[in-house]
């Protein structure tokens, strides 16, 4: 599992899976969010601008990431 420490309050989940080196680009987030691929906290989230705190984690191909 990854851990993503927050610089500001939230980050998006789009910006999440960037960070996190998961896809290449933003446009590739979103077609991956898009298309039911990436869950939050357990359940698939198809908003690439849901807000993610401290806390949260995503899952995407195989990977975690923890919010912190």
């Amino acid at each position: 599992m990854q851990i993503l420490t927050l610089r500001d309050e939230y980050i998006t989940l789009g910006q999440l899976l960037k960070a996190a080196g998961l896809v290449e680009s933003g446009s590739e987030a979103k077609v991956r969010i898009q298309d039911g691929e990436v869950k939050v906290n357990g359940e698939t989230e198809t908003r690439r601008g849901r807000k993610l705190y401290s806390g949260d984690v995503a899952t995407f191909a195989g990977e975690e990431v923890k919010v912190e």
